[in-house]
């Protein structure tokens, strides 16, 4: 299994997340299969971030990988609970 990071910064919502989705698709090509999404610096996740979280895992799973959510500032952390995406996506705080 080989990992990448990314790290978005501010905010994951409609205006952002198909930016963040490109982008993260591009990480898994080639070996990559899995994906570290460092989340200590976004402050506000809408349900447009949600998604995007979603499709990058499902993708990384297509590829035999995950995806890895790292240390969610307090309200994305929130955000992931009250939507069960915890129980969906790793979440390392």
């Amino acid at each position: 299994m080989t990992s990448a990071d990314y790290k978005p910064i501010g905010r994951l919502d409609a205006g952002t997340a198909a930016a963040h989705e490109r982008s993260i698709q591009e990480l898994l090509v080639g070996e990559v299969n899995s994906v570290a999404i460092n989340l200590s610096e976004v402050d506000f996740l809408s349900s447009a971030g949600l998604r995007m979280l979603l499709v990058a895992a499902k993708a990384a799973q297509k590829k035999g990988g995950k995806v890895v959510l790292i240390s969610p500032s307090p309200p994305v952390l929130e955000v992931l609970e009250a939507s069960g995406f915890d129980k969906v996506i790793q979440i390392q705080v």
